[in-house]
C-alpha cells in the first residue's frame, strides 16, 4: 500500500500490547499502543490518520465500547475491532451496534485469523477511502460541468442575440438598397454579382429574376461589363450609358474594406 498503515492497539494489559507488537513485527504496519481509552484518544489526536483500531473490551475508567463510540463520532472512517474474553452475547451485540464495530474477536485469538481479519479490514478501509475520493471527484466534475453548461448557455444566448441583431441589420440594409431610386450592383474580383437591388434586377434581369449569383459577362450588357473592368483604385469613375432606350449616369468605385473584402460597386441613376 502506498499509504503508511497505522494500527492503534488499546489494552490495559501490557502483555497483550507486547503480543500484538510481536504479531505484526513482520508486517509493514506502524503499531501504536495505548494503555487506556483516554490515552488512545490522545494518541489518535497526535497520530491521525489511523486506519484501524484494536481495542480491549473491558478496561478501567473507559471501557472499549465507550472508547470506540467516541472514536466513531470523531473519526468515523477508522475501522474499529474489539478484542475481549468477555463472552456475554447480548453485551457483544450491543457493543457492536453502539460503537459501529467492524468485528468482535475473542481472546485468546488465533494469530493467523487475526492477521487475515486485519488485512481484510484494511481492504475495506482503503476501498471506502477510494469510493469517497471518487465521489468527491465526481461531485467536482459535475460542478465544473454545471458551470460550463451555464457559461455555454450564456454564450449561446449572446451569440443568438448577436445573430438576430445582425440579421435585422442586414434585412434593414437590404430594404434600404431596394428602396433607393437608383440601381446598385456589387461585383466580386471574379466578376460574380454578389449584390443587386430591386432597380438593378428590373433593368437587367428577366421579370421576377435576380442578378445575384450570376456572372456579370452573362447578365449585363457589354458596355456595362467593360466599364466595370475599367474601374481601378478608390476614385469614383463616371460615365453615361444608354440602357433599354434610357440614359443613366453610371458611377463606379473599387472597394477594399477592413475585412479585406475586394470588389467593385456600380451605381446607376436615371437621367
Amino acid at each position: 500500500m502506498a499509504e503508511q498503515v497505522k494500527i492503534l492497539c488499546v489494552d490495559d494489559e501490557p502483555n497483550v500490547l507486547r503480543a500484538l507488537r510481536r504479531l505484526f513485527i513482520d508486517e509493514e504496519y506502524e503499531i501504536i499502543t495505548a494503555a487506556s481509552g483516554e490515552e488512545g484518544l490522545a494518541k489518535l489526536e497526535e497520530q491521525y490518520p489511523v486506519q484501524l483500531i484494536l481495542s480491549d473490551y473491558r478496561m478501567p475508567a473507559m471501557d472499549g465500547v465507550d472508547f470506540l463510540r467516541r472514536v466513531c463520532e470523531k473519526w468515523p472512517d477508522t475501522i474499529r475491532i474489539v478484542l475481549s474474553g468477555y463472552a456475554d452475547t447480548a453485551t457483544i451485540v450491543a457493543a457492536i451496534n453502539e460503537g459501529q464495530i467492524y468485528k468482535f474477536i475473542p481472546k485468546p485469538w488465533d494469530d493467523n485469523e487475526l492477521k487475515v481479519t486485519i488485512a481484510k479490514a484494511l481492504e475495506v478501509f482503503f476501498l471506502n477511502e477510494q469510493n469517497q475520493r471518487l465521489t468527491r471527484e465526481l461531485q467536482d466534475t459535475n460542478e465544473e460541468l454545471g458551470t460550463i453548461n451555464q457559461n455555454l448557455e450564456e454564450i449561446v444566448r449572446e451569440r443568438t442575440n448577436d445573430i438576430l441583431f445582425q440579421n435585422k441589420v442586414l434585412q434593414f440594409s437590404q430594404n434600404i438598397l431596394h428602396s433607393l431610386p437608383a440601381a446598385v450592383l456589387g461585383i466580386d474580383p471574379d466578376g460574380l454579382i454578389v449584390q443587386s437591388n430591386r432597380m438593378s434586377d428590373q433593368i437587367f434581369a428577366a421579370k421576377g429574376a435576380s442578378l445575384t449569383g450570376l456572372q456579370m459577362d452573362h447578365a449585363l450588357p457589354t458596355d456595362i461589363s467593360s466599364f466595370i473592368r475599367s474601374i481601378v483604385g478608390n476614385e469614383i469613375m463616371s460615365t453615361r450609358l444608354e440602357i433599354n432606350g434610357r440614359t443613366y449616369l453610371v458611377n463606379g468605385v473599387a472597394m477594399e474594406n477592413s475585412d479585406s473584402q475586394q470588389g467593385k460597386i456600380l451605381f446607376l441613376v436615371p437621367v
